[in-house]
């Protein structure tokens, strides 16, 4: 067992159950929720927290739970990691905000200095720091169109970009996300994306990575013209679709086809980036080279920051006073990915994120031997997922996820569910969880299969 030092307060890595979750002070907040929060925002576990460290979160009535999302790939280098937290506190105590762009600091510029470095390519490249996932995107759209003067943009089935209104015009999952709140912005175009595990079992015979992006690319030259298109958009590894690898070659050839015909192609990195997948960033696992790419999450350690990097011919394309924000490169969120993207050089954690996606798939591997409902394993590095079917068939179970997050979260383990058929848990655990508390994570998964489908 090790501990993390938290506001001096040592937090001890492991799983404890003082009462039952949520707690009787959790459901007392609950019910004060109601009457101040809008109900529009959902919670997966209403187990308010007090303190968090590493790979554990200790809620308000003392219960301790294992984390395996990370505040949705946000804390991906532990929860206040000590980097973090010492440099955003020496920046509050310097100053809170200026406004980049009215009086700019040095944060900001290093910041961007290590994006541009660590991003994939050795070409000259530029950086913009927003705010959110949605914004860097939304973004990066604005830089495409403004670089191409074209219009239109391609997304894939089972995309997930933002909750903007362009960013929702480019999501494909309508429920939450999008129902109800259109009308959404034109010139959004829906391609189909290489999913190995429902491509192959439909067509009968495997599909390629080549051919599911000639599927692509011929949708885009007979329903909207190359020469209309400004961007390709894509996530390297689905997120919110489910930890979706596309077949070996997909990526690569939409590269090249986006290259041979003037379009900027767009890797959609929010989920993926930073270490998680067992490189810095998923793209550099087929060796592609984005035109832009845009960040988030893990990026500050948990404060909200974002960016858009790219070929500087591209970015400079834009004028000045065309891009920012008040809030965009915040000097504390600056600070704190400084921290971030220290740990994550520095403290090997991408070969960390490898060795815990070892462990994942090989537990989740003996569970799928036992349990044919565990349909498809699937995911790089730290961003591991399970797809559960019906049994003896590829229909998705979203009743068996969901009532496997629920034991899950009754017993001190909090697991994420994602998936355009809401039928996989994803697993995104901080790369400084112990092996230790992995294991204890994944034996309540396998308690709560036990009892949910007996044999």
């Amino acid at each position: 067992m090790t501990a993390l030092e938290i506001g001096g307060e040592a937090l001890p890595q492991e799983r404890q159950l003082v009462t039952e979750i949520p707690g009787p002070k959790s459901r007392e907040l609950e019910a004060r929720r109601k009457s101040a929060v809008a109900t529009g925002v959902g919670s997966s576990l209403p187990a308010y927290v007090v303190a968090a460290g590493g790979a554990i979160l200790k809620d308000v009535d003392g219960n301790q739970l294992i984390d395996l999302g990370s505040g949705i790939a946000v804390t991906t280098a532990g929860n206040s990691n000590a980097r973090v937290v010492e440099n955003a506190k020496a920046q509050i105590e310097a100053f809170t905000h200026t406004c980049f762009m009215v009086n700019p600091y040095e944060s900001y510029v290093e910041v961007a200095e290590a994006l541009n470095r660590l991003t994939p390519g050795d070409h000259e490249k530029r950086t913009v720091l927003l705010n959110s996932g949605a914004e860097a995107v939304e973004n990066a759209v604005k830089i495409a169109r403004a670089h191409t003067g074209r219009d239109a943009v391609v997304v894939f089935d089972h995309a997930y970009h933002g909750r903007t209104n362009l960013t929702m015009a480019m999501t494909a999952k309508a429920a939450p996300y999008k129902a109800g709140f259109g009308p959404f912005a034109g010139e959004v175009y829906r391609a189909p994306m290489s999913y190995p595990f429902r491509d192959n079992d439909a067509a009968g015979t495997k599909i390629s990575g080549e051919d599911a992006a000639k599927r692509v690319i011929t949708m885009i030259e007979k329903q909207i013209g190359s020469e209309y298109v400004a961007a390709i958009v894509i996530e390297p590894i689905q997120g919110e679709g489910g930890f979706i690898v596309p077949a070996e070659g997909f990526l690569p050839t939409l590269v090249e086809y986006a290259r041979e015909k003037g379009i900027v192609f767009v890797a959609d990195e929010v989920q993926a980036g930073f270490a998680r997948t067992g490189k810095m960033f998923a793209s550099e696992w087929e060796g592609i080279v984005p035109d832009l790419i845009t960040t988030a999450k893990g990026i500050a350690g948990g404060l909200p920051l974002s960016a858009v990097t790219g070929r500087a011919e591209i970015m400079d394309s834009v004028g000045p006073g065309r891009l920012g924000g008040t809030y965009g490169g915040n000097p504390t969120a600056c600070a704190a990915a400084l921290g971030a993207i220290a740990a994550y050089e520095e403290d090997g954690l991408a070969d960390r994120a490898g060795h815990i996606g070892e462990i994942i798939v090989d537990r989740l591997t003996k569970l799928q031997s036992k349990y044919p409902e565990v349909g498809d394993i699937r995911g790089r590095g730290a961003m591991i997922a399970a797809e559960f079917v019906e049994h003896d068939s590829i229909e998705p179970n979203a009743d068996l996820v969901k009532k496997i997050a629920d034991y899950c979260a009754k017993n001190g383990v909090l697991v994420l569910t994602t998936g355009t058929f809401s039928n996989i848990l994803r697993f995104l655990p901080p790369l400084t969880i112990s092996d230790e508390l992995l294991h204890d994570a994944f034996d309540v998964i396998e308690a709560g299969l036990a009892e949910l489908l007996p044999a």
